[in-house]
């Protein structure tokens, strides 16, 4: 049922909150000597967590948001492996002396499973190398199931991957065909089949509302047919539009794309299918089978997020390598370089690819402690944000005013201290989360996704 609140807040411009302060904020006053000076001054007894990033495919996928490039030549990835290597070379050349814990290894894109099997081990060993790998690390790597090979898989396993993220979207043949994807069933059960010889346990799906032509009835079977190949975990992003900034979606018909409201009820349909499929929801976007370790963390209440999404990671920093990968330690964010040929120039030349970045101050811990609480669990304790992030903090008098307002539009329930969102409105969660944004007020328009 929707909430009558709901629907004015249907095209609001709000962050995904995957951090905090977001990207859009990052500036140059984080260069290569203040993040080498983050990674020196990190507890040598912190675990970390690595993201590799591989910017390349091998298809163009219209809807695609992503940094990224198709090659049509391998030479390209043969380079950028060579970089990648260095780069971690010169963290660690930052990093405190000895093997610092490793307890989660993401390898993102792009598709890291465009790289052959051989450079993907060949990557894996430096880092093996360079860091101790805990034996209970999760490896996650995101895959196109379309080009992956038995090369691919074979690596899979020679790096002890435990999880395999798949890109599915939807299985309607006209949404494919609309967005440039066209992946039959056979190819994801052929996929499944080889991560499973592989000892590949861990499965996560990925799928899409508001793509063009897409109906919630076509969701719905959607959801439905990837239930029948039991993945641990799926996520339902909704299809962000921005041709301005992805020139390929430009691609995408515009007349064919779902209204808001129609976005909405995708969204519902596909959400009560996953639950009625027996998976639990995750926050906003996220769905896992009551046994996975991600609905584990939500029950005892050590859910995260990250520029990955929903994790169950507690690694203390993220230390990122790749062309626009995103660092995270207790002082800032960093976001390399975005372009290849830059990024490669950069690290050649010896240098930390550093692009920009945020260090944190003032109210920026307490303010994003108290949207990620409301992000994974639905509700916050602001007196307990404060007691232990701020304790000489006043009361949040605007945010407090603003919160009575959606309150009085079902958005959310105030009691005390305690901010909570009703599961009605868990469209709108960012919007909720936006009041606590200190930065919004100055990034007004057109550089978010909409809320629904």
């Amino acid at each position: 049922m929707m909430i009558p609140g709901i629907a004015k807040y249907f095209h609001a411009r709000v962050p995904r909150y995957t951090s905090y302060p977001t990207a859009p904020h990052f500036t140059g006053e984080v260069d290569a000597k203040r993040y080498g000076a983050w990674l020196s001054r990190l507890d040598p007894d912190t675990e970390l967590s690595l993201y590799l990033h591989i910017p390349f495919c091998r298809r163009m996928c219209w809807y695609c948001g992503c940094n990224m490039r198709v090659i049509a030549r391998y030479s390209p990835v043969t380079e950028y492996v060579e970089t990648l290597i260095k780069e971690i070379d010169l963290a660690c050349e930052k990093l405190p002396k000895g093997s610092m814990k490793v307890r989660h290894i993401h390898w993102g894109g792009g598709t890291p499973t465009a790289l052959n099997g051989e450079d993907m081990v060949r990557i894996h060993e430096a880092v093996a190398s360079r860091f101790d790998i805990l034996p209970n690390a999760e490896i996650a790597v995101e895959i196109d199931p379309r080009t992956f090979t038995q090369d691919n898989a074979d690596a899979l396993g020679k790096i002890g991957c435990t999880r395999a993220s798949l890109g599915i979207q939807e299985f309607d043949i006209t949404v494919q065909e609309a967005i440039n994807r066209v992946q039959p069933m056979e190819v994801i059960e052929d996929t499944i089949r080889m991560l499973h010889e592989q000892n590949v346990k861990g499965l996560n799906f990925d799928l899409m509302y508001g793509l063009p032509h897409q109906t919630a009835e076509m969701l719905t079977r959607t959801v439905e047919q990837a239930a029948t190949l039991k993945p641990d975990r799926i996520a339902l992003f909704g299809y962000a539009h921005v041709p301005w900034m992805a020139k390929n979606q430009r691609m995408i018909p515009e007349d064919a794309l779902p209204t808001a409201l129609m976005r909405f009820e995708q969204a519902t349909a596909a959400g009560d299918a996953l639950e009625a499929a027996g998976y639990v929801r995750i926050g906003l976007d996220h769905f896992a089978r009551p046994e996975d370790s991600m609905a584990i963390a939500l029950r005892e209440g050590h859910l995260h997020r990250n520029f990955q999404g929903y994790t169950d990671d507690l690694a203390g920093a993220i230390v990122a390598f790749g062309a626009s990968a995103i660092s995270e330690t207790p002082e800032g964010f960093m976001q390399n370089i975005v372009e290849t040929g830059a990024y490669s120039r950069a690290v050649n030349s010896g240098e930390l690819p550093v692009a920009k970045g945020v260090t944190f101050r003032g109210e920026d811990k307490l303010r994003s402690a108290i949207i990620e609480r409301l992000m994974c669990d639905m509700e916050v304790d602001l007196d307990e944000m404060r007691r232990l992030h701020a304790p000489n903090r006043d009361d949040f008098y605007d945010e407090l005013a603003q919160l009575r307002a959606l309150q009085d539009e079902g958005l959310c329930e105030l009691d005390g201290s305690k901010v909570r969102v009703p599961d009605a409105a868990r469209p709108a969660l960012r919007v909720v989360c936006s009041v606590f944004d200190d930065y919004l007020q100055h990034n007004q328009g057109q550089r978010h996704a909409a809320a629904v």
